[in-house]
């Protein structure tokens, strides 16, 4: 199959597993195709499928990763000791693990299309990614509590593993217990991270998105946090602050001191 025919399969595959979708077809244009089938897997539940589906995913995934552009860690710029500032999309960074701002259910976000990044990591990863976060749950019995990680392989992501973390979710003024739960994120995906021996992580801008955590003290505590771990004896050795948005961009370039850009790669 090339690209095209792999995502239609996909799509007729999930179309048939939930007889409400019977009377969805499939549209002509390309892009349309690429957003009912990542709706198609934001909604689907944490459930096994056959094999076939899975190498033709696995297959489909790749392919749209690598068209997007893989990102080695060795194309950022150091910014100070083992830290680095990079805007970029964090599903093509090639590296021992990234940081996924989770929910408490820690198995993604089922909204279809959503821009957050746990939609993306989740889609760009695969299905088996819930598959494994959903069993992990329910061997755990509850929710996740905010400030604790949990590690899972990456599957179709350059990275090799995703350090999943629940943030504070800010509803009125920020709290010292936001600001200590924050900082708690950080120190949970670095110790789970060293644990597992890795050397290089890439942290996301953990709750400043959807869970309205002021982007200058969230960065402010995500650098002291770093900072202090790294001083310890770790395997962790290279920290990627991966932003997305130009405000971001430039508070860390205030905190870091000065502008920092990626070789050979555009935002």
């Amino acid at each position: 199959m090339d690209i095209e025919e792999q995502r239609r399969y996909l799509i007729q595959e999930l179309l048939k597993e939930d007889h409400q979708y019977a009377s969805v077809r499939i549209p002509q244009e390309e892009e349309e195709q690429r957003r009912l089938l990542r709706g198609l897997m934001n909604l689907r539940p944490h459930k096994r499928i056959h094999e076939r589906f899975l190498k033709v995913q696995d297959s489909y995934l790749k392919a749209v990763t690598k068209e997007k552009g893989i990102v080695e860690l060795e194309d950022l710029e150091l910014v100070s000791d083992g830290l680095y500032l990079w805007q970029g999309d964090i599903t093509t960074l090639r590296c021992d693990g990234i940081v996924n701002a989770a929910n408490s259910g820690m198995t993604g976000c089922y909204v279809p299309n959503h821009s957050c990044i746990d939609n993306c990591i989740h889609f760009f990863s695969g299905i088996q990614l819930r598959m494994e976060c959903g069993e992990m749950m329910e061997r755990q019995g509850h929710e996740e509590e905010t400030g604790n990680a949990k590690l899972t392989r990456a599957y179709n992501l350059p990275c090799r593993y995703i350090l999943h973390t629940v943030g504070p979710i800010i509803k009125g003024a920020v709290t010292k217990r936001d600001c200590d739960l924050l900082a708690r994120c950080y120190e949970s995906c670095l110790k789970l991270a060293a644990e597992h021996g890795l050397e290089s992580v890439a942290f996301c801008c953990i709750s400043t998105g959807e869970f309205h955590f002021p982007n200058d003290r969230a960065a402010q505590i995500a650098l002291n946090t770093v900072k202090a771990f790294m001083e310890k004896e770790t395997s962790v050795r290279r920290v990627i602050f991966n932003v997305f948005k130009d405000l971001d961009k430039e508070i860390y370039e205030g905190l870091l001191g000065g502008s920092r850009k990626v070789k050979g790669s555009a935002p």
